[in-house]
């Protein structure tokens, strides 16, 4: 990592898009520039549960700007990631491409407690170095998240899919507030919240804490009118319930400190608010400027170092799943070595690799038989801090292909570097197929189109016949897929 480098995070929320950049100098963040669109990309959900091309245009226009200002960083030093939104819209995978064209650097759709990781990390770099037991909560435009946590180390982890811009949308579509419609809004966040009581009640923590948008707002608007003396007190959203109410419709409602752009999503957001105050017994909640922008950029210096949360994960799940480390080791030292013969320069690939034959045999926790696809489903599906989406799809994707035909792997678009990650680590299963440390032969590995060479000693191979075998086997895997292995 070069001295005082330039990072940048972009976060796509479902309300507003914003990207930060920043320098960071021994560990610590100085922040240089900051932009946010108010592109509420959550009010552009059709009726199907499909972005509208209007939501994606706007989309679009704002990423370009984003990307001017981005021109020049190096990939490694942008980490883009997609909330809500991004994760619920039925046609995501076909617009995800445009808006990465548009920004000019790949976008991670986050999950919920990825998402909200993130957030804590953001937001306890930002609050005072105390042992107290914290409950984070950040009410965005699609999602709410919920973390407690003390100082840097988190407890737990929930996302709801519940934001200020969806509950406007479901119970206040016209802008017209009654005390009936802000009931239900309530009432229905009260049930999303219900299941999470028992790990986020009042003696969980010790402190409330809000983030972003929504709870900042509140803030402001309760403070600057006199409602609270300080941060969001359930005396003062008492007060803001009457004065909404008395407006009767979010255009009328005149406060100080209400923003334009938040005037559209006010009733949404105070009627989730008011739900966790209710249902996790809060008094009182101070506010903080950090979030998840600022976790991603302390994320994404801990990537570049040996603080790298998604190793720690790796290593929990090989914990979990009671995975062979030395096994793992092995597959992953040779598949390594394969790998940089045949693909030069692409420390990225090699690092997914890595991880994948580190995790390659998790499901065998579950079942011997078929072992891979139990790996592969986990991989997939399970919360993996530190990894977006498309990384554990990648990952389940490798684990899937290392044994067994090749024809499940569909009509998906394989490049000549995953295919040759997919042979590496297929490869190194086959000679660690013992479990025990071995002599190998110098093997000689090359990829070239849809033609691959594996060169080794015959007489190796004369004095292994399990492993002369298997290799055959593979080479008829291959062509099965209309692709050439040649082993010589």
């Amino acid at each position: 990592m070069p001295d005082y480098p330039i990072i940048a995070a972009v976060d796509l929320g479902s309300n507003s898009f914003r990207l930060q950049i920043a320098r960071v100098v021994e560990g610590a963040l100085f922040p240089l520039d900051s932009l946010k669109e108010t592109v509420r990309l959550g009010a552009g959900l059709d009726a199907s549960g499909s972005l509208t091309p209007d939501a994606q245009q706007q989309a679009i226009e704002a990423l370009s700007r984003f990307g001017e200002r981005l021109r020049g960083l190096p990939v490694e030093c942008v980490r883009a990631v997609a909330t809500n939104t991004f994760r619920v819209a039925k046609n995501a995978s076909v617009f995800l491409p445009q808006a990465e064209a548009a920004l000019g650097f790949p976008i991670e759709v986050i999950a919920g407690r990825e998402e909200a990781r993130l957030i804590y990390i953001g937001a306890a770099h930002s609050l005072p170095a105390t042992r107290d037991k914290r409950l984070v909560v950040d009410i965005g435009g699609g999602s709410t998240e919920l973390i407690t946590g003390s100082h840097f180390r988190i407890f737990r982890t929930e996302s709801v899919p519940m934001g200020c811009v969806s509950w406007s949308l479901r119970f206040f579509p016209d802008g017209v507030i009654t005390s009936e419609r802000l009931a239900e809004a309530e009432l229905a966040a009260r049930g999303m919240l219900l299941s999470l009581v028992p790990d986020f009640n009042h003696e969980q923590w010790q402190r409330a804490v809000g983030t972003s948008g929504t709870a900042r707002s509140i803030a402001d608007i309760l403070e600057l009118n006199d409602f609270s003396a300080l941060g969001i007190t359930r005396e003062g959203m008492d007060k803001l319930r009457q004065h909404i109410l008395a407006a009767g419709h979010v255009d009328k409602v005149q406060l100080n400190g209400l923003r334009a752009d938040r005037r559209p999503v006010l009733p949404g957001g105070f009627a989730i608010m008011m739900a966790v105050f209710d249902m996790l017994r809060v008094e009182r909640m101070g506010v903080t400027f950090g979030a998840l922008r600022d976790g991603v950029l302390y994320d994404l210096v801990g990537r570049q170092s040996e603080h790298d949360i998604r190793h720690r994960s790796v290593e929990q799940f090989q914990r979990r799943y009671h995975v062979d480390p030395y096994q793992a080791e092995r597959v992953a030292i040779l598949a390594g070595k394969l790998f940089t013969r045949m693909v030069a320069d692409d420390a990225v690939g090699a690092h997914r690799l890595s991880m994948a034959a580190a995790l390659h045999e998790v499901g065998r926790s579950i079942a011997h038989a078929s072992y891979h696809k139990h790996s592969a489903y986990i991989l997939l599906h399970a919360d993996m801090p530190g990894f977006s989406k498309r990384e554990q799809a990648l990952l389940a994707r490798l684990v899937l292909a290392h044994r067994g035909g090749l024809g499940k792997l569909g009509d998906d678009m394989i490049d000549l570097v995953e295919w040759s990650a997919i042979l590496a680590l297929r490869l190194a299963t086959i000679f660690c197929r013992s479990r025990t440390d071995i002599d190998l032969p110098l093997l000689r590995c090359e990829a070239n189109s849809k033609q691959f060479l594996l060169e080794l000693d015959s007489a190796w191979l004369e004095a292994n016949p399990l492993t002369a075998y298997a290799l055959t086997e593979e080479v008829n895997a291959w062509q099965n897929i209309g692709m050439k292995l040649v082993v010589s």
